[in-house]
């Protein structure tokens, strides 16, 4: 028996290392780019040496591993990683935390985005990056490169389901908050979407009942911050989901708080015209 679970152990391990090497890119994938220098491969313990004191983000998203490599056609230098973040989840809010909200999205993976000098996508577990050098415009080239990345990339084209559960209408960003949803350490990792009239937010629990554990600090929270700095306002019962509350908070302003299943969920309005517990309940709907 042990040696059936050691030789299924390290089938698994084989599995894992055969697909991180087969996502390394290679110069060969387009015509006429050759390698520059030696291949990269970077983990949690050395990626600060590469990213010169840029890694934090990375790691803020569960990062895992870098493969990189150099190319040149000529004059161009192109340099390309594709880093491991763990989940679709995590290389997706990467690319969000990283994309540039003034320019257009380029339908490339789950999500991407081509400027003159930059490609950027997300693809199932896997974010992929290219930084364009010297100065000058290499969209038609970077597409080409795009094309190539996403055959060999693999994973899920589509986007977190998560992002389908909130309302559109005047959505200015929806972002994976890798920590302190709201700013507030019980919450700690979700979906974040920004409106002009508040925020919405989804958290995901490993249990309901880690969840409703949550809950029931958030509550202490609010009375404790109450009395210390009027921080939280009173909390008062609503009736949706498992379990849920409204209340007020100085710098957020009306809240409503729902657990349903291991989920919460919930929208903080700071203009007024707006029924948090309304927006929750519809928000409630759609969570599955």
């Amino acid at each position: 028996m042990l040696k059936l679970l050691l030789g299924l152990g390290l089938f698994a391990f084989g599995l894992a290392a055969a697909e991180d090497q087969a996502v390394a890119p290679s110069c060969s994938l387009a015509p006429g780019w050759t390698q520059d220098g030696q291949a990269r491969f970077y983990t949690n313990e050395n990626l600060y040496e590469y990213m010169d004191g840029n890694s934090e983000g990375y790691f803020s998203y569960n990062f895992q591993n870098m493969h990189g490599i150099t190319c040149k056609q000529g004059e161009t230098t192109f340099v390309i990683d594709i880093s491991d973040m763990g989940d679709a989840d995590d290389a997706f809010g990467w690319f969000s935390a990283t994309r540039d909200l003034r320019q257009p999205a380029y339908q490339v993976g789950m999500g991407g985005q081509i400027v003159p000098r930059r490609l950027i996508f997300a693809k199932g577990k896997y974010y992929v990056e290219i930084a364009a050098n010297p100065e000058g415009d290499f969209t038609a080239a970077l597409q080409q490169w795009a094309a190539a990345l996403d055959k060999l990339v693999p994973g899920s084209t589509s986007a977190p389901a998560a992002l389908a559960w909130f309302p559109t209408g005047k959505l200015q960003t929806l972002k994976l908050a890798p920590e302190s949803v709201l700013g507030l350490k019980l919450l700690k990792r979700g979906y974040v979407a920004q409106y002009d009239y508040g925020k919405a937010f989804v958290v995901q629990e490993d249990t309901p009942e880690s969840a409703g554990a949550v809950m029931h600090s958030l509550r202490q929270r609010g009375a404790v911050m109450h009395s210390l700095r009027q921080r939280f306002g009173d909390t008062t019962a609503v009736k949706l989901g498992d379990d849920a509350f409204q209340s007020t908070d100085k710098y957020l302003g009306r809240m409503c708080f729902v657990r349903t299943g291991r989920y919460i969920a919930g929208y903080a309005i700071a203009t007024p015209g707006m029924d948090p517990v309304a927006l929750t309940a519809a928000l409630v709907q759609k969570i599955h």
